[in-house]
């Protein structure tokens, strides 16, 4: 049976591609081709088992990586304590802090990677997940502190004995000072002018309420500093207290 136009109706062969009385394009379908039933040679790889072979080693490269989700719920709640005891809010944890920073990271590493799937991790994922950890524990840290001294000088109006407490601290950083300007006057080229305008400059700046700014944040930024250091290395030594098993990849 001849195909019929899909426009007008009219009759036409099979190999007519346009219709001789309006013009209109048909629809030609392609015969179908015969199905390749050839056994492929097990020596020869195609395209399919390279595909495959590339989409595993995509998926096994991608499980190299951390988790970040579940690495940032470690991460809070272990940094979140840790920050708290090392601001000034507890005494006796400001004190230990550096040790805080070190259990805090070590134990977010070791929950990370028993929860993690695969249950491996390298030296570096730990000090990542070490460094995340110090981050939020650092922040709040400074954060805490902060709040502290505000409260503590406008809410609480201890302005005058933290006033009092900071003079006897520059009381003595002029003593070593002055100290260290007597080494340098015995020293040619320095006269005990040039110590006194020194000793004179530097009691003027941290008198001033910019140098007592300046030198608490300073002392605020460095103590961040080195809690970020050993979060650091506590990620690197929960992964040293993992087992041997986990701490590679398994093949």
């Amino acid at each position: 049976m001849n195909p019929a136009c899909i426009r007008c109706g009219e009759a036409l062969r099979e190999t007519d591609r346009y219709c001789s009385t309006c013009g209109m394009a048909q629809l030609v379908c392609p015969p179908e081709e015969p199905a390749d039933l050839s056994v492929a040679d097990p020596s020869t790889p195609d395209s399919s088992a390279s595909g495959q072979t590339s989409f595993r080693a995509q998926a096994g490269a991608a499980g190299t990586g951390i988790s970040w989700r579940l690495a940032l719920n470690c991460a809070i709640l272990l940094g979140i304590p840790a920050g708290v005891l090392c601001s000034s809010l507890s005494s006796i944890g400001q004190s230990l802090s550096i040790l805080w920073m070190l259990a805090a990271a070590a134990w977010s590493v070791v929950i990370y990677a028993r929860r993690a799937r695969p249950g491996w991790i390298t030296m570096g994922m730990g000090a990542r997940i070490g460094l995340v950890t110090g981050l939020i524990a650092s922040w709040l840290t400074l954060f805490v502190n902060g709040v502290s001294l505000w409260l503590e000088r406008f809410a609480l109006h201890q302005g005058a004995q933290m006033d009092s407490e900071w003079s006897l601290l520059v009381a003595r950083l002029m003593d070593q000072v002055a100290e260290i300007n007597r080494q340098m006057a015995a020293q040619p080229g320095f006269s005990s002018v040039d110590a006194a305008q020194i000793a004179h400059f530097w009691s003027s700046l941290l008198q001033s309420p910019q140098g007592r700014a300046g030198f608490m944040l300073f002392a605020f930024l460095f103590a961040s500093v080195l809690l970020l250091l050993f979060a650091i290395l506590g990620g690197v030594l929960g992964t040293r207290l993992l087992p041997a098993e986990r701490r590679r990849p398994r093949v």
